[in-house]
């Protein structure tokens, strides 16, 4: 009988062990291939930031990351998909203000809370919107563009990557400042629509910096202003919104985000990874030509992302609701 006793204590201690080491086994990041779901089009500006950002993790955690593209819905489709995800930090998603801000106000019901229902990883780029209009457009200045605006709205159209993207909520909230009606043509990436704004089919476009500056420079297109707090380090020709007397200013920012109830060793783990990729040089280097600007430290954190998150959710609510834009 005390053999048994023995025996049982020394299975028991043994079987403890093991369920130990499979619990701390459970919260660290797995080996193996990782997802980086960029919920918009290949060749878009998001994807060309994803793809850059996936290279700079890859060589930063060792592990092979891959861009995984499921469209739909202003970038909700795959947004929501990661958020329903297994939480072991295998997945994660590029989110912007289409799909963790502005969304949250846009969609009479949306398909996910975009605070509740992520774990937040970093902060990862920002900068400013560009707004574009065909070569031949009767205006050169801000002021002139509100004049026409104002006058030929009835006859006017903007362009966006779709409803719920950034092109178009920023397009919104910047005729809601003007108080103009201006119709509002959706594509399915911003290629098509681009394609469309240099035949002088649609009116104007507020675009990133990183697709508009080619076709600026490449003398397809004019840049009427953009807006950041400052001009574009890569667009230094185009005054700001500020400059030219509207106190407007819309920041893009893009950032990862994993399924919530990721385990906090996994959330760690990603982070130093994230934040080590932000500092590499050829990462950098290929963010600078497309203005897109790398956060400090301190601001590369899961606790600033979390509340950059909900401070950009209450800021951008009333603006959206007030426009009366509302997305099924």
């Amino acid at each position: 009988m005390v053999e048994c006793r023995i025996f049982s204590r020394v299975a028991i201690a043994g079987f403890a062990v093991l369920v130990l080491a499979a619990s701390a086994d459970a919260q660290t990041l797995k080996s193996g291939t990782l997802s980086l779901v960029v919920p918009f089009a290949s060749g878009g500006p998001s994807d060309v930031a994803g793809r850059i950002l996936a290279a700079g993790m890859q060589e930063a955690l060792g592990q092979t990351v891959v861009v995984e593209n499921p469209v739909g819905a202003g970038g909700t489709v795959g947004s929501l998909r990661v958020s329903k995800s297994t939480p072991d930090g295998s997945q994660f998603v590029l989110g912007n203000n289409g799909t963790h801000s502005w969304s949250q106000s846009l969609y009479k019901t949306p398909p996910y809370d975009a605070v509740k229902d992520f774990t937040p990883l970093g902060l990862a780029v920002e900068s400013p919107r560009v707004l574009i209009v065909p070569r031949n457009f009767p205006a050169n200045t801000l002021p002139e563009f509100i004049a026409y605006v104002k006058a030929h709205q009835s006859e006017m159209q903007f362009a966006s990557a779709g409803a719920g993207s950034a092109s178009h909520v920023s397009c919104v909230l910047l005729n809601a400042m003007l108080g103009v009606n201006v119709t509002h043509v959706p594509y399915r990436g911003l290629g098509p629509a681009m394609q469309d704004l240099i035949a002088g089919r649609v009116h104007y476009i507020c675009d990133s910096v990183s697709t508009s500056k080619p076709q600026i420079e490449g003398n397809l297109v004019k840049g009427i202003t953009t807006t950041g707090a400052r001009r574009s380090p890569v667009l230094k020709d185009i005054p700001t919104a500020k400059e030219q007397g509207l106190d407007f200013e819309v920041l893009t920012w893009q950032g990862l985000f994993l399924a919530k109830d990721t385990p906090e060793p996994v959330l760690r783990q990603l982070s130093q990874g994230f934040s080590k990729a932000l500092d590499l040089p050829s990462l950098r280097d290929r963010f600078a030509p497309l203005g897109e600007e790398v956060p400090t430290p301190e601001r590369r954190t899961p606790e600033y992302f979390r509340k950059f998150v909900t401070d950009e959710i209450n800021r951008w609510s009333g603006p959206i609701k007030a426009s009366g834009v509302t997305v099924e």
